[in-house]
């Protein structure tokens, strides 16, 4: 039996589930982790070569714990002998590392308060996916915010963590999404996480290349199942890609914007303080509700390809 029949069913436990809020949830416990580590080696006082060093170490201990606890999940679900529950435990444990129906509740929400007018509250929920200042935004702006999430989530919330399971199995999986995590909490360029969190940073890049080159792939075949604007799609991603200042966030964003006839980027204000981010695509329809729900159809039709891809493979 192909392992990625377990995929599809974590897939499956995903859509038909979903997340569960828990103390508990295995990323919750990364978190957790990550924070008595970080207590335990940071400090302010000390200088920048200092800080890299105990932020590596930080690193180091959390993608070992996270690989050895995943790889031992998998010893002990193998000795139960039976390969029905064998796939059920590795399926349900990778569920928990994939977030497709989070990525889409949260975005169906915000469609949903848009398309009601209620700004105010879509402001509010919008601020929960996104780091910028969302107090005084319209609906293009939080249209931008959520179909500019839900296109970069794609890969570290779906496309990576099922690429690593191709690749090494449930172990490094569960690793890649202990290293997404230190990157969400540790990879700031602030005073406080600048030098600490460096290490978190650059492995995070590191782990996501060439996951957020194949969801590029996968949102140019998506675009062609779904009938949106593949030609567009493929010249926006040639020509905006590397202007993100992510090296691979413009990937899923450029493919997205260009299949949608979008422009994504622009000014984001964080602490009240503007910043300005490259545009991605051309703005030739206004953005509205509804290119959320598109940008979702993007994210589910990509992660069913991958996976049909993989078992195929």
């Amino acid at each position: 039996m192909s392992p990625m029949i377990t995929a599809v069913a974590a897939f499956l436990i995903d859509t038909l589930i979903g997340d569960p809020r828990s103390k508990f949830h295995p990323v919750v416990l990364m978190g957790k982790l990550i924070l008595v580590l970080e207590y335990f080696l940071r400090r302010d006082f000390e200088s920048s070569t200092k800080k890299i060093f105990k932020g590596g170490v930080l690193v180091l201990i959390v993608v070992a714990v996270s690989y050895g606890i995943g790889a031992g999940i998998s010893i002990l679900a193998g000795m139960t002998g039976n390969l029905t529950v064998q796939v059920f435990i590795e399926a349900l444990v990778l569920s928990f590392m994939i977030t497709p129906r989070s990525l889409a509740e949260a975005g169906k929400e915000i469609y949903f308060l848009l398309s009601m007018e209620n700004l105010e509250q879509a402001r509010y929920k919008v601020g929960w996916i996104v780091g910028r200042d969302t107090k005084n935004l319209n609906e293009a702006e939080i249209t931008r915010a959520t179909v500019e999430t839900v296109s970069e989530n794609t890969v570290d919330g779906i496309i990576s963590p099922l690429f690593y399971f191709a690749v090494g199995g449930l172990p490094l999986a569960v690793a890649y999404r202990a290293i997404n995590t230190m990157d969400s909490m540790l990879g700031y360029k602030n005073e406080r996480y600048l030098y600490f969190g460096k290490a978190a940073a650059r492995l995070d890049d590191v782990a996501n290349f060439i996951p957020a080159r194949i969801t590029a792939i996968l949102f140019l075949m998506s675009a062609l199942i779904l009938n949106l604007d593949f030609q567009n799609a493929l010249k926006i991603l040639r020509r905006d890609a590397d202007k993100h200042p992510s090296p691979n966030g413009g990937y899923a964003e450029a493919t997205v914007a260009g299949a949608l006839n979008i422009r994504l980027g622009g000014v984001n204000s964080y602490f009240g303080v503007p910043h300005f981010r490259a545009y991605m695509g051309d703005p030739n329809e206004t953005l509205q509700a509804p290119h959320i729900l598109a940008a979702i159809r993007m994210m589910y039709t990509a992660t069913i390809i991958f996976l049909c891809l993989a078992i195929a493979i």
